[in-house]
């Protein structure tokens, strides 16, 4: 069963890095399990941290937009049709990890049947996968239009700072009905030492789960980051990691 996880929070919060650092760490975690990488985000921001800079989207399958690597086989559904678009436009970041990218998402009342064949495609296309990372835009109502999946664990990314907090608990708010039967929680991200006691409290009461908090990376090296995400991952609803 595929062990879904989504980002969310304001733009330049930072869950991009994140999502891409989790990636890291669940690879070097797990070697031998696969990874989808679901680039949910209008910027591309993910793909771009990779260095990929993605041309080819869901969006421009479905628009009839994308310029396929190879002539279109003959005789296939439409069903068939959008499950192998969508293979053509994977991109191979690593062993056992792709990506994919969304772009612009069709809202769901959508009445184009081709919508609702994408999203029954897309939620195949992820079954295929040991773990799926979503870099999502602002809460999880964006991710929900292009597809109807359990999360298993969504994190909010935000900064330390009063407003930044609060806004993480209007987020929660409109995200926590599409998180079936996950958790939603917190990470508080660039945080400084003076400010993590009044970020810690204000998380108490907004009654907000608090995962953890990750330095200013400006001050963290690569090894004591990954050291701190294993004790955030410790406390998510995801398959822990073997000592």
């Amino acid at each position: 069963m595929t062990s879904t996880i989504a980002f969310i929070g304001k733009s330049g919060s930072g869950k991009t890095t994140l999502a891409k650092n989790f990636t890291k760490l669940i690879s070097k975690n797990f070697p031998d399990k696969t990874i989808l990488l679901i680039d949910n985000d209008l910027t591309l921001e993910l793909s771009d941290s990779f260095g990929i800079k993605t041309r080819n989207t869901i969006y421009g399958v479905k628009s009839g937009k994308h310029e396929y690597k190879t002539g279109i086989p003959e005789g296939m559904s439409k069903q068939e049709y959008i499950e192998w678009a969508l293979e053509d436009i994977i991109i191979e970041v690593d062993e056992n990890i792709d990506m994919i990218a969304s772009w612009f998402v069709t809202p769901k009342d959508c009445m184009c049947p081709s919508t609702k064949l994408m999203r029954d495609s897309l939620t195949k296309l992820i079954s295929r996968y040991d773990f799926a990372i979503f870099d999502c835009e602002y809460d999880l109502k964006y991710l929900n239009l292009l597809i109807d999946c359990k999360i298993d664990e969504a994190i909010i990314v935000t900064k330390c700072k009063k407003e930044a907090i609060a806004l993480s608990a209007k987020i929660a708010e409109s995200s926590k009905k599409y998180v079936y039967d996950g958790q939603l929680g917190v990470i508080l991200n660039k945080a400084k030492k003076d400010d993590l006691p009044k970020a810690t409290e204000l998380l108490k009461n907004l009654e907000l789960y608090n995962l953890g908090h990750i330095e200013n990376q400006e001050n963290i090296d690569s090894d004591k980051l990954i050291n701190t995400l294993e004790i955030i991952y410790s406390r998510m609803n995801l398959p822990q990691i073997e000592r």
